[in-house]
C-alpha cells in the first residue's frame, strides 16, 4: 500500500512538473498550434489519408468481375443450297480469384503503408519543433548581443565625455580623446550589426512560423545539470526517434513487399462462365473456363528485387541506427559539458569587470592611462558577451536532449 502511494504521489509530480512552463520558451499551447499549422505538417497529415486509401485498395484488390459481350453473323454455304446466314451473340462473366495467403499480405502490405505515413507525420513534428527551438535560440542570442553590443557603447559614452572634460581641463591629452572616441565608435558599429542580426533572426520567425509571439525574455534562466545517465539518454532517444522509426517501417515495408512477390510467383487464376446462342437459336451453349497463366523469368525477377530491396533497407536502418546514436551521444557529451563551460566563462567575466573597473578607478586617479582602460572594457565586454552566449547554448542544448526524448513539445 505504502509503495502505491509513493508511486501516485511520484506521478502526481512528474504531471505538475511537465505543466510547468519551461523558461525562455514560447508557451507550450502557442507552439502547438503553430507547429500543427505548419505547411510540412500538413502535408505528411494529408499522406496518411493518401495511405489509408491505398490500404483500402489493396485490402479490395484490383479483382473485379468482367464482363464480356460478343456477336457475330455465320454464313453457311449447304452443297445445291442457298448461303445461309445466322445472328450469333456470346456473353461471359468471369473473375479473377486471390490465391490463399495474399489476401492477408495485402492487408498487410496497407498497415504498413499507413504505420509509416504515421511516423512520418510524427517526424515532420519533430522535425519543425527542432528547427523552432533552433531559430528561437537564434533570436535569443542576437537578442543578447544587441543588449550586450547597447551597454557597451552607453559605457564607451560616459568613459568618452569624462575623457573630453579632463582634456578640457588640460588633464588629458588629445590622443586619449581620439582614442576614446575611436573606442566607441567600433562599438556602435558592432551594436548596428549586432541589431541587424537580431532584425533579421525575428523576421526569420515570423515568416516560418507565423503567429509566435517574439516578447524578449526580461531575464535568462540558469541552465540546470542534465540528470540522468548518457545510457539511459540514449535509450529514450533511440526509442522515441522518429527517423529510426521511418527507416525500420521502410524496412518492415520492404520485406511484406518481397513476401508479396514471392506469392506473385505463382500467378492468379481466372474463373468464369459464358452462354452463347448459335445459330439463330438453334443451339444453345451454357459453360464454365478457367485460366492460369504460366509464370516466366519475369516474376521470378520481380521477387528477387524486392528481396534485394528488403535487404537494402534492412542496412540503411543498421545505419539510421548508428547515426542517431552518434548523433545523440555528442548532444549528450555537449549539454551536459555547456553547464561547467558557461560556469567558468561567467567567473571569468565577473572578474574581468571587476579588473575594468578597478582599471576605470585608477584612471581617474590618474595612476593607469587610457589605454589600459580600453583594454580591460573590450575584454570586460567580449567575456560578458561571451558568458552570455554559453548560457544560451546550455539552455538550447538542454531543450535540445529533451526535445529529442520527447519530454518538450511531446504533440504526437
Amino acid at each position: 500500500m505504502k509503495t502505491l502511494i509513493a508511486l501516485l504521489l511520484a506521478g502526481l509530480g512528474n504531471a505538475a512538473l511537465a505543466a510547468e512552463p519551461q523558461p525562455n520558451l514560447p508557451p507550450d499551447e502557442v507552439v502547438a498550434r503553430i507547429l500543427r499549422a505548419n505547411p510540412m505538417v500538413n502535408a505528411a497529415s494529408s499522406q496518411i489519408t493518401v495511405e489509408e486509401a491505398n490500404r483500402r485498395r489493396l485490402e479490395a484488390g484490383q479483382y473485379e468481375w468482367n464482363v464480356r459481350l460478343g456477336g457475330q453473323q455465320r454464313k453457311t454455304t449447304p452443297n445445291n443450297a442457298r448461303d445461309e446466314r445466322f445472328n450469333e451473340w456470346n456473353a461471359a462473366l468471369e473473375r479473377p480469384v486471390r490465391l490463399p495467403g495474399k489476401a492477408s499480405l495485402d492487408a498487410e502490405l496497407g498497415a504498413a503503408g499507413v504505420s509509416l505515413a504515421e511516423t512520418a507525420h510524427g517526424d515532420a513534428l519533430h522535425e519543425s519543433s527542432r528547427s523552432l527551438l533552433k531559430a528561437w535560440f537564434t533570436w535569443l542570442k542576437e537578442n543578447a548581443a544587441a543588449a550586450q553590443w547597447t551597454a557597451q557603447v552607453a559605457l564607451l559614452e560616459k568613459q568618452t565625455q569624462g575623457v573630453q572634460r579632463r582634456q578640457q581641463l588640460g588633464d588629458a591629452a588629445k590622443l586619449e580623446a581620439i582614442q576614446s572616441e575611436a573606442a566607441l565608435a567600433q562599438a556602435e558599429a558592432q551594436r548596428t550589426q549586432a541589431q541587424i542580426r537580431q532584425r533579421t533572426a525575428a523576421e526569420d520567425l515570423r515568416r516560418r512560423f507565423p503567429g509566435l509571439p517574439l516578447s524578449e525574455p526580461s531575464s535568462i534562466a540558469e541552465p540546470l545539470p542534465i540528470v540522468g545517465s548518457e545510457a539511459e539518454w540514449l535509450a529514450t532517444i533511440l526509442q522515441e526517434s522518429h527517423e529510426l522509426g521511418i527507416a525500420r517501417g521502410e524496412s518492415q515495408f520492404a520485406q511484406v513487399t518481397a513476401n508479396r512477390s514471392s506469392r506473385d510467383q505463382l500467378p492468379d487464376p481466372t474463373i468464369g462462365m459464358h452462354v452463347s446462342r448459335e445459330r439463330g437459336g438453334e443451339e444453345n451453349v451454357v459453360g464454365a473456363y478457367i485460366s492460369i497463366p504460366l509464370p516466366g523469368d519475369g516474376r521470378r525477377a520481380t521477387s528477387d528485387a524486392s528481396l534485394a530491396r528488403a535487404s537494402a533497407a534492412n542496412y540503411r536502418e543498421a545505419a539510421a541506427r548508428q547515426k542517431i546514436e552518434a548523433e545523440a551521444a555528442t548532444l549528450y557529451q555537449s549539454a551536459n559539458a555547456a553547464r561547467p563551460t558557461w560556469q567558468a566563462s561567467r567567473n571569468a567575466a565577473e572578474r574581468l569587470n571587476r579588473a575594468a573597473d578597478m582599471t576605470a578607478r585608477a584612471y581617474q586617479l590618474g595612476e593607469g592611462n587610457l589605454t589600459d582602460l580600453l583594454n580591460a572594457r573590450r575584454l570586460a565586454n567580449e567575456a560578458q558577451l561571451a558568458a552570455r552566449l554559453l548560457q544560451l547554448e546550455a539552455l538550447e542544448l538542454s531543450y535540445r536532449l529533451k526535445l529529442d526524448a520527447h519530454q518538450l513539445w511531446d504533440l504526437d
